[in-house]
């Protein structure tokens, strides 16, 4: 039996009341691609896709974007200017 999967999109569609097909019809997204949007794990939204969407939900950018880059971190600084030392002879 396979695993039942929802991808962080996914988690925050579901939490809106709009249903996936009309999302599709909403913003021209196909309805077999929302649902991979939804549940495959492999499949990554567009910037273009998550606009559409937020258009459709009525809500900023920056909310979606917020919840689904939330545990994306920069680098540490010490390794943020880090550059390979020249020999010299």
């Amino acid at each position: 039996m396979a695993k039942e999967t929802i991808t962080k999109l996914g988690l925050y569609l579901s939490r809106k009341p709009l249903s996936q097909a009309k999302l599709a019809r909403m913003t021209g997204i196909s309805k077999d691609r929302i649902s991979r949007l939804h549940v495959d794990l492999t499949t990554k939204p567009t910037i273009d896709e998550v606009y559409l969407i937020s258009l459709a939900l009525e809500v900023n950018l920056n909310e979606i974007a917020a919840f689904l880059c939330k545990d994306l971190k920069l680098r540490p600084k010490s390794e943020w200017d880090v550059t390979p030392s020249k020999k010299t002879k």
